[in-house]
């Protein structure tokens, strides 16, 4: 019997679309977008070279590769092949995916998302970037586009671990991580947090303690990934040279379903694997399966008779 409430379906945890469909009552789709932002580890202001498993696009790899001038042709063309796949959306979730995406001048953030916001069956806002990019001005102006709109905010943590954030060139630490989650909070703004498994040099223990450590904030929504290798990145390079080890397929379904027992129920987990391309992914190529990796955990969830949120009082 599944035991977790946050369903209408054999999930055991909190799923995206069983979220929006509570929202809006209806199946909504999240359009990715390049909004042609850069990004402060990669112009020099931080650092240079952004974080060492970025690709080109600075982690926007599913959003079209068109001009900023063209925002509203990606979001028609993304939207014409969404409705391929569904027939029936009708509402959707503008996401600036690409880079970091309030690294700019309020003037020109305005005109980014309203442009998109103006558009027929934008439902909401999704924007993707750091916390150290989170100023005074630009909190300010989110606060005001979320009583607008359907707002989230999504940070890229990756790990708890300074280290590790050291050591994929990250940027920043994870008290400031802390800071932006809470002045994002502080004005109800939506918080999704981004974690990858399989980190160089992480343990089993550091990927517990990630998802732990964010537990106790005051987040909405986390998205758990598996650690691509893309070729032309300095991620790859490293790989090549140091052959650092790699999760393996069943490992990463266990540690996935260990850390979903320990997430908040209410915490929306919109992803428990990625997407990587394969022609640009140089391991781990399980991964590419992502429907059965997908399954399996259920699988092992179903097999444990646990569900997300089981093993959370344990670390309150």
């Amino acid at each position: 019997m599944n035991g977790f409430k946050y369903t209408s379906t054999n999930k055991r945890y909190h799923t995206w679309d069983y979220y929006l469909k509570s929202v809006f009552g209806e199946k909504v789709a999240k359009i990715s977008l390049d909004g042609g932002f850069t990004c402060p580890n990669i112009d020099g202001t931080v650092s240079r070279g952004g974080c060492i498993f970025c690709s080109k696009r600075g982690s926007g790899d599913f959003a079209l590769e068109i001009t900023n001038e063209n925002l509203k042709e990606q979001f028609e063309h993304a939207k014409n092949n969404i409705r391929k796949k569904w027939p029936g959306i009708s509402k959707y979730i503008a996401y600036f995916q690409a880079y970091t995406n309030t690294y700019a001048d309020i003037k020109t953030l305005r005109e980014k998302y309203e442009t998109v916001l103006s558009l027929e069956n934008v439902a909401g806002l999704s924007i993707a970037t750091r916390p150290d990019t989170l100023d005074e001005k630009v909190l300010e102006y989110l606060g005001e586009l979320n009583k607008k709109t359907f707002l989230w905010v999504e940070l890229g943590l990756q790990s708890s671990n300074d280290k590790t954030a050291q050591l994929i060139n990250r940027g920043h630490d994870f008290n400031s991580f802390v800071k932006g989650v809470e002045q994002l909070r502080k004005r109800n703004i939506r918080v999704c947090v981004h974690i990858i498994n399989g980190l160089p040099g992480e343990s089993y223990n550091d990927m517990i303690k990630t998802v732990k450590d964010i537990s106790v904030l005051d987040i909405n929504a986390v998205k758990i990934h598996m650690l691509y290798i893309l070729k032309n990145t300095r991620l790859f390079t490293l790989y090549q040279n140091e052959k650092f080890r790699i999760m393996e397929r069943e490992e990463y379904i266990k540690t996935v379903a260990d850390q979903i027992e320990l997430l908040p129920e209410e915490v929306v987990v919109e992803r428990v694997t990625g997407d990587g391309k394969a022609k640009d992914l140089a391991a781990p190529l399980w991964s590419l399966n992502k429907i059965s990796i997908l399954n399996d955990i259920d699988k092992e969830l179903a097999g444990r008779n646990t569900w997300q949120g089981i093993k959370n009082k344990k670390i309150q």
